[in-house]
């Protein structure tokens, strides 16, 4: 089974030390401190049952649950927030299991999955990074417009034209996250880099997948 875990993003800072344990070449890692579980095992999918594999993971601790979710959870709690993962096969776990941080190792990769920051309605220079105009020639009040986005055909905005809009708040995932350090009594997960969302967001980990794209290949030089 795939190790997955939901946390909690408690904030950032420096770890000194070496993946390795070689204290001699040590050097300061940025990382984020992440709250992690422990998570219950609340549901568990099969292919024979449900069509597909998967296992639901409660998480945090809430007043009052209505009444279809606490018979869901089968009396295991009041969650905050549950959450299923896919499983490409059977989950080798039970209905009441914990999942804690201790169940990754220092140095294993793992998938961060988090809502980043809301930003509001922004402009085309800070949401698509245009570049702002000269301020001459009586343009010093439009260096930040987008300029002209019409046409003579067809006479209409054309889809995915970069404009003004709502900017952040998206589900983003960043790959190939290296743990530098795991504390099994407070269940804080140190996680080498930046990991979306603000203090307080909930993080989706998964164990890292082994696979040749380009893009997996440049973040494991980013981190390594």
């Amino acid at each position: 089974m795939k190790k997955v875990l939901l946390a909690k993003k408690i904030g950032m800072t420096q770890i000194f030390g070496n993946l390795s344990g070689d204290q001699k070449n040590a050097r300061v890692y940025s990382v984020t401190v992440l709250e992690a579980g422990p998570c219950v095992v609340t549901n568990i999918k099969t292919k024979e049952k449900d069509g597909y594999t998967a296992v639901q993971l409660g998480f945090g601790k809430k007043t009052r649950v209505s009444k279809p979710v606490f018979g869901q959870v089968k009396r295991l709690g009041n969650f905050a927030l549950i959450k299923e993962f896919r499983l490409d096969n059977e989950a080798d776990v039970k209905v009441g299991d914990k999942i804690s941080a201790d169940s990754f190792e220092v140095g294993e990769k793992v998938n961060a999955t988090a809502l980043n920051k809301g930003r509001g309605f922004q402009g085309v220079v800070k949401r698509h990074g245009f570049k702002t105009a000269h301020t001459t020639h009586g343009q010093k009040d439009r260096v930040r417009a987008p300029g002209s986005i019409g046409a003579m055909s067809p006479p209409r905005v054309l889809k995915g034209t970069k404009l003004p809009g709502h900017m952040g708040q998206e589900r983003t995932t960043i790959r190939n996250m290296r743990v530098v350090q795991v504390d099994a009594v407070k269940n804080l997960l140190y996680v080498w880099g930046a990991i979306p969302g603000n203090k307080g967001t909930v993080v989706e980990i998964r164990e890292a997948a082994l696979t040749n794209s380009g893009r997996v290949r440049r973040a494991q030089k980013i981190h390594a």
